[in-house]
Parts: structure tokens; C-alpha cells; sequence
């Protein structure tokens, strides 16, 4: 015998069920390894950062020379 197919709030009502029993299996993070981890992301952009203003310095600098501008 055919199965009844189900309705679109059947759906979206199974899809929210199936999302929840998902996220209780996450394994959350501590505010104190977000706040380590948060801080190790901010130090590492901002030393990026510093790399390439520096590149970008020396790049304009050489560049100006090979024309001729300095």
C-alpha cells in the first residue's frame, strides 16, 4: 500500500524536530575558550595586517624607484 505523503507543515514541522535533536548533540565551547580563541583570531589579523602594510610599503617604495619618482 502507497504511503501517504506528507504535507508541507509536516515538513518544516519534521525538519525543526530533526534540527533540534541535532544541536543537542553539539558540543558548545566555554566562554573562556571563546574568549582564547577570539583573542588568538584578533592577534592573528592584526599581525597580517602589519605584514602587509609593511609589503605594501616596501612594494611602493621599490616601485617609485624603478620609475624614477624618489
Amino acid at each position: 500500500m502507497a504511503e501517504k505523503k506528507e504535507g508541507l507543515g509536516g515538513r518544516i514541522a519534521r525538519w525543526f524536530r530533526e534540527m533540534k535533536s541535532e544541536l543537542k548533540k553539539v558540543v558548545w565551547p566555554t566562554w573562556n575558550q571563546v574568549r582564547k580563541n577570539t583573542t588568538v583570531v584578533i592577534v592573528a589579523v592584526l599581525v597580517v595586517c602589519v605584514f602587509i602594510f609593511v609589503f605594501d610599503v616596501l612594494f611602493g617604495f621599490g616601485r617609485d624607484l624603478l620609475l624614477g619618482l624618489r
